[in-house]
């Protein structure tokens, strides 16, 4: 890996962590985000400028959907072998609300770069971001890669779905080293302010009420950010050598179990020394009622072990969000 590689969606969470990673071993990445202001703008400014005090960084705010801006960037970087595409829409219930960021980012985007990656003589590995959302409305669990994908529940998830396709035609098309991961439920400092754990830190902190939905009868398998970094670096390292009249890999990464949303809720209550007022209400359209995933594959091809549990993870998150907003 001796020359570039391009990180999209660099400034966002996991994007973040993937980076920082990446730069602490004296690699030279190529971070790309339109900082959109789907969440907190100062968030990810805060983050930028962690990753800035490396010299290996180069920053590029730009869109991944403008075919003419990235071709600029990976021109004055050029040769790029190795991407690691994190840059999308995210949010299932956002989705719900302006559906048409997701179509830009998340399939004019990923074309975007697949076509880049498809042109670079010599192209080594595209590592994409997929989602445990593709299983839709699959009820048998753990989930497994080979289980049907053909019912999302969101846009959000039939957009990942899309992107697990296309990436499929270019490995077939073109023999394109491609690997799509499965994230579930990832967790972590520095973490986005819309997703569960955020919202009900803020709430219980302030004294209000959290919204529990299904009545509580949910479950995720919770992945700490350090996991998931780990798991996305193993994929990277390890480019498939499959045929191209055969499936490109896409890969589960979760935890090693699932954990019950009440569970997960009382570690926070025990963590932040808070029992929290809750309000229980229907699933949400788009939600699935749990989530648990078979690892084994990516176990098998890359060494993935996640070995935080859920108390370890929560004791860091809760640790850095007292600290990043000064909060004793």
């Amino acid at each position: 890996m001796s020359s570039s590689i391009m990180i999209t969606g660099a400034v966002g969470f996991i994007g973040f962590h993937t980076s920082l990673s990446l730069l602490k071993q004296g690699k030279t990445v190529v971070g790309v985000d339109n900082m959109n202001p789907y969440y907190s703008v100062k968030l990810k400014e805060d983050r930028l400028k962690l990753l800035q005090a490396y010299p290996n960084f180069h920053f590029h705010k730009v869109d991944i959907s403008d075919r003419e801006a990235m071709t600029r960037v990976w021109q004055a970087h050029a040769p790029i072998h190795h991407v690691i595409n994190l840059g999308a829409q995210a949010g299932v219930r956002f989705s719900l609300v302006d559906p048409f960021p997701y179509i830009t980012s998340n399939i004019m985007g990923f074309m975007v770069i697949l076509e880049l990656c498809r042109y670079q003589p010599n192209f080594q590995h595209l590592v994409y971001a997929s989602t445990s959302s593709v299983y839709g409305t699959n009820k048998e669990i753990p989930f497994k890669e080979d289980q049907r994908t053909d019912s999302p529940m969101s846009l959000y998830a039939a957009t990942k779905r899309s992107n697990e396709l296309m990436a499929q035609s270019y490995h077939h098309l073109y023999e394109l080293p491609v690997t799509g991961l499965r994230f579930f439920t990832v967790y972590g400092p520095w973490g986005r302010p819309d997703m569960s754990a955020f919202k009900f830190m803020k709430a219980m902190l302030a004294g209000e009420p959290i919204d529990i939905y299904n009545h509580g009868k949910m479950a995720r398998d919770y992945t700490y950010i350090d996991d998931i970094v780990a798991g996305i670096l193993g994929a990277l390292a390890h480019p498939s050598k499959v045929a191209k009249d055969q499936l490109h890999p896409v890969y589960n990464l979760g935890n090693d179990h699932s954990e019950s949303l009440m569970d997960f809720i009382e570690t926070l209550e025990k963590e932040l020394n808070i029992t929290a007022m809750k309000n229980f209400l229907p699933l949400q359209d788009g939600d699935v009622p749990a989530t648990a995933a078979d690892i084994s594959a990516a176990v098998r091809d890359f060494g993935y072990s996640p070995s935080t549990r859920i108390t370890e993870g929560i004791e860091h998150l809760v640790a850095w969000y007292k600290d990043y907003n000064g909060l004793e």
